[in-house]
């Protein structure tokens, strides 16, 4: 029998399980984009039946079918438009009566419908009886028990899948009493003037009875002489208010629920108890004085398990990464002596790049997780509540509690998994402000070049100046989120705060591990890909038009030297013509895999094999490295190691000349006559420039610049100040303040164009914190100077006038709601 193919939607309330379901139903097979023109995940997967291949598209959780929210419209519009052959709709049982309205609206649209009443395992330990044959009997559709978290049911539900795809057996119409015979003039009419599909008719009269907004405009722009069919539905509307002193759009909610309640009524034999437990938990984390307490301490465990252990948890992962990055080095042509190959260099810089991000999966994979088990268990709804009310009056949601807390409301986040959380704010507007915001939070990457001004210009006031970073940042993130939703925000769709408070639930081990290797999966291959492509381009930025000629020759003379010496030692021992000039290079490299293997020994006897290991590869270069057996050939390892200083120090020249010629660097020069008012020198606008890739680059680069090891953060700091002679406290805020404003690094860039869907939030919120870090720099550089003020001063008069900023903003009222803009 040939396999015949159908869509399935999958739709459900926030919190119903939908999720799990879905999970059961597809297992791996997953696909998650956005749906076309809006950035509302739509997440698609397939299974199969004897006689389908279905695939089965999860739509975004949502309490009704109006034009009210992008959620609502978005499964409104895929059920109208792309007809699925059968609509699952997955009701919480514990809240079955609220989940009926959607059901019923569900109906409306003409599609069949499978009720899938998930958590059946816990109804049953309550003692709950419904007579599901029954239940069934009165909707007219299909029911089907599910315990999702724990796969039973699966089979019952695909079957009647199955049964429904192949019947498609028309939705029974609900009697709306009074109602009908408005109903049936608005679909006669449409009958008679043929109105053309895909909308049914009863649903748009319905609609239109209402005053749902997309109906009007569907019948004014896709039905010809549509106008005379809104002004016919207005009349009957107002009549019917007239007739019976309320909306037709109150009349159908309230008809909706009494149906609900007659048919629970006859069905539900025995119902859930007064939620005994649930209250008795909500009545210590929904206490408005315990609440925000226990609040603290989950986050803080999150915050610990997910950021802190995840980063202990990539000791462990770094070397497997380093190991790739050696491995790629073995393939790409081999290292000179004073610069490598292009294709070397583009190689490697790749790696490093992609090897940036691939460390972040341990504490993906632990952040996800926690956020599993948190939804899973119902506390995260709980934890929109308490904090909605403060969060509201900078624009935010409650729900942005947690990306705020990853992207570094105290020091030590990161803006990628903070990002990537912000999918559970429901509120558009408020979603767009939290992720534009968390680049300004204090990222882990912003903290070397903390500690290294503050220890060279703030010695005796660490404690201090830790402090100020800590917060000031939160202080300028929260007003300029409150400016964003007054400003380019404001037109964006909006929602009040509506959450169901579920019921509490114990994570099952495959419902957390589950999405949250899903997730990182997706991670992975969406995130790779683009920075791949992106390292591209910057390396090219960095590296050409490259070092002149003329500076080269003279590396390339200071080379000569270098081996010229070792060579020199060498024809002086025992190895003399047993070792050749040319062969330098490849005892370098011989040199390196042979400390690094070192670095694995745990053992003594580890240690030997790895000398007899690499002895079989060259007896002669071991020799030459270890210094021994024999003492001439201790003269040759200390002249090895002088000429691998030296290499180094050569190597780091090249690339400082490089930097400066190259095109990055050229642009970090035209800037320093505007960059000057916020005191930073070319320099620093080089080490700032390099940042972009990653935050972690500006230390280094400083190193380069500054011609000291990067590792060596005291020393860096003492050849800062001995170079930068002019360079004062004022100078270190200046630049701590601009790093605490400084733009999103490439990965955080790339996570903001997926998570957004627009390259325009992406580029504004580059540009955007450039400009902002520009003039509050300036400002504290030039205003500080002006007034004579030390660099304390200034950051105690700057940190009081964030504050008043802050709390002058929590004061403005916000914009009002725009349900009807953005629509998809």
């Amino acid at each position: 029998m040939k396999t015949q193919s159908c869509v399935v939607a999958l739709a459900g309330q926030p919190n119903s399980g939908k999720s799990t379901v879905f999970n059961m139903l597809t297992g791996a097979h997953q696909h998650v984009a956005n749906y076309p023109g809006v950035t509302v995940e739509k997440k698609t997967g397939q299974f199969r039946t004897d006689e389908l291949d279905i695939e089965l598209v999860d739509l975004p959780g949502t309490y009704s079918l109006t034009s009210y929210s992008l959620e609502e419209r978005v499964a409104r519009n895929f059920l109208l438009h792309e007809k699925p052959e059968v609509c699952v709709n997955v009701a919480d049982v514990s809240t079955l009566r609220r989940s009926l309205s959607l059901t019923f609206q569900l109906m409306e649209m003409d599609c069949p419908v499978v009720l899938a009443l998930n958590m059946m395992d816990k109804a049953r330990k309550e003692g709950v009886e419904l007579d599901l044959a029954l239940l069934e009997n009165r909707l007219g559709v299909r029911v089907v028990p599910v315990a999702a978290a724990r796969g039973e049911g699966r089979r019952e539900l695909v079957r009647a899948v199955a049964d429904q795809a192949r019947e498609r057996p028309r939705p029974r119409q609900i009697d709306y009493g009074p109602l009908e015979e408005k109903i049936q003039a608005l679909e006669t009419w449409m009958v008679t003037a043929k109105v053309p599909g895909p909308v049914p008719p009863r649903w748009l009269a319905l609609k239109l009875l209402e005053g749902d907004e997309f109906a009007l405009d569907h019948a004014r722009t896709a039905i010809p002489e549509g106008e005379v069919l809104v002004r016919l539905a207005e009349g009957l509307a107002q009549g019917f208010v007239a007739a019976h002193g309320a909306s037709v759009a109150h009349y159908l909610a309230v008809r909706r629920h009494v149906l609900a309640d007659e048919i629970l009524a006859s069905c539900q034999k025995r119902a859930f108890s007064a939620r005994n437990l649930t209250n008795r938990i909500d009545a210590v984390v929904c206490h408005k004085v315990a609440g925000p307490v226990v609040l603290v301490g989950i986050i803080y465990l999150l915050y610990q398990l997910s950021i802190v252990q995840g980063y202990n948890l990539t000791n462990y992962t770094w070397p497997l990464l380093a190991k790739l990055k050696e491995w790629c080095g073995l393939i790409l042509p081999s290292a000179g002596f004073v610069d490598d190959p292009l294709i070397r260099a583009l190689g490697l810089w790749v790696v490093d790049s992609v090897n940036a991000l691939l460390n972040y999966i341990p504490i993906f994979l632990i952040l996800f997780s926690l956020i599993a088990i948190l939804e899973d268990s119902g506390y995260m709804p709980r934890m929109a509540f308490i904090l909605d009310r403060m969060l509201q009056r900078f624009g935010l949601h409650g729900q942005a509690t947690l990306p705020l807390v990853l992207g570094g409301v105290y020091v030590g986040g990161c803006a990628v998994p903070a990002v990537m959380s912000t999918k559970a704010v429901p509120d558009h507007r408020a979603r767009l402000a939290t992720i534009l915001i968390i680049p300004m939070l204090n990222c882990l990457a912003k903290v070397p070049l903390y500690i290294l001004l503050v220890s060279a210009y703030f010695a005796e006031h660490q404690a201090l100046a830790m402090f100020f970073i800590s917060t000031i940042s939160l202080l300028l993130a929260l007003p300029v989120a409150k400016l964003l939703t007054l400003t380019v925000l404001r037109k964006q769709e909006s929602a009040p705060f509506i959450m169901e408070m579920p019921d509490y639930h114990l994570p099952t081990l495959g419902g957390v591990l589950r999405p949250a290797l899903q997730k990182v999966w997706l991670f992975v291959k969406k995130i790779t890909s683009i920075v791949a492509a992106v390292a591209v381009i910057v390396f090219a930025l960095l590296r050409f038009p490259g070092v002149g000629e003329d500076a080269m020759r003279g590396f390339e003379a200071r080379a000569d030297k270098a081996m010229d010496a070792f060579m020199a030692t060498v024809d002086a021992s025992p190895l003399a013509g047993r070792f050749q000039r040319t062969e330098i290079p490849a005892l370098l490299e011989f040199e390196d895999a042979y400390k690094q293997a070192k670095i694995g020994a745990k053992s003594e006897e580890g240690a030997a094999r790895i000398d007899a290991r690499f002895a079989e590869r060259n007896a002669v270069y071991l020799a030459m490295v270890k210094g021994q057996p024999v003492p001439e050939h201790g003269k040759i390892g200390r002249g090895l190691r002088a000429l691998t200083r030296e290499r180094k120090l050569i190597r780091m020249d090249v690339q400082k000349e490089r930097i400066d010629a190259s095109f990055l660097g050229r642009i970090g020069q035209a800037m320093e006559p505007v960059t000057r008012w916020a005191g930073f020198t070319w320099r620093i606008n080089v080490a700032l420039l390099s940042a972009l890739a990653a935050k972690e680059n500006t230390v280094a680069t400083l190193g380069s610049l500054y011609q000291q090891d990067a590792d060596a953060g005291g020393d860096l700091a003492a050849s800062m100040q001995e170079t930068e002679t002019g360079f004062t406290a004022l100078h270190a805020l200046a630049l701590m303040l601009f790093m605490v404003l400084y733009p999103p690094c490439l990965a955080t860039l790339i996570t903001i164009k997926l998570e957004t869907g627009s390259w325009g939030y992406m580029l504004f919120s580059l540009g955007g914190q450039i400009a902002l870090g520009i003039v509050v720099s300036v400002l504290v550089f030039t205003g500080g100077s002006l007034l004579g003020l030390s660099g304390l001063e200034a950051m105690i008069a700057f940190y009081l006038l964030a504050v008043a900023l802050a709390i002058g903003a929590a004061l403005i009222p916000n914009p009002p709601l725009e349900p009807d803009s953005g629509r998809s």
